[in-house]
C-alpha cells in the first residue's frame, strides 16, 4: 500500500465504510436471519439431504449403459425427486429464505450496476441496475 496515492486510499475506505452500510441494512439483515432459519431448519434440512440422494441415485442409473439402465427406476426417482422438490419449495422457512435472497439480489444487483457504470463514466446520480440485466457481463450487450 505504500505507493498508493491518497485518492485511491480515499476510495478504498469510503468502499469499506458502504460495506458497513450495506451490511446494517433490513435487506442483509433479513437475507442473514432468512439464511440461518433455514440451515437451523431440521425439517427443510432433511428433505433437502433426501432431495440430494435421489439425485445421486437418478445420476447413478442414468449413468449405466443402456441395456442396463432400468427406466421405471430411472422414472420413480424423478417423482421422488419432484416430490421432494416440491416439499422444499412449500415449506415455510424455504419461502422465507427465497423472498430475502430475491431482495438482497436487488440490492446487490443495484449497488454493483452502479459502481460498474461508474467505472465506464456513467454519472453516478442516475446509474443504477436495468431489470434486464442477467447478471453476466461477458454476455452482456450494454446496461440501460
Amino acid at each position: 500500500m505504500e505507493n498508493k496515492n491518497v485518492n485511491e486510499l480515499d476510495v478504498i475506505a469510503l468502499t469499506r465504510e458502504l460495506g458497513k452500510k450495506i451490511q446494517q441494512e433490513d435487506v442483509f439483515i433479513k437475507y442473514q436471519l432468512a439464511k440461518q432459519n433455514a440451515d437451523n431448519d431440521a425439517d427443510l434440512q432433511k428433505i433437502i439431504a433426501e432431495f440430494g440422494k435421489k439425485r445421486e441415485e437418478l445420476s447413478e442409473e442414468s449413468g449405466q449403459p443402456e441395456d442396463k439402465k432400468d427406466q421405471n427406476k430411472i422414472q420413480q426417482i424423478s417423482r421422488e425427486m419432484r416430490r421432494c422438490y416440491g416439499e422444499i419449495m412449500s415449506n415455510q422457512s424455504m419461502i422465507n429464505y427465497n423472498d430475502a435472497k430475491d431482495n438482497y439480489d436487488v440490492l446487490m444487483n443495484r449497488i454493483s450496476a452502479i459502481i460498474q457504470k461508474s467505472f465506464e463514466g456513467e454519472d453516478p446520480e442516475t446509474a443504477d441496475y436495468s431489470a434486464n440485466c442477467t447478471g453476466s457481463c461477458a454476455t452482456c450487450g450494454g446496461c440501460g
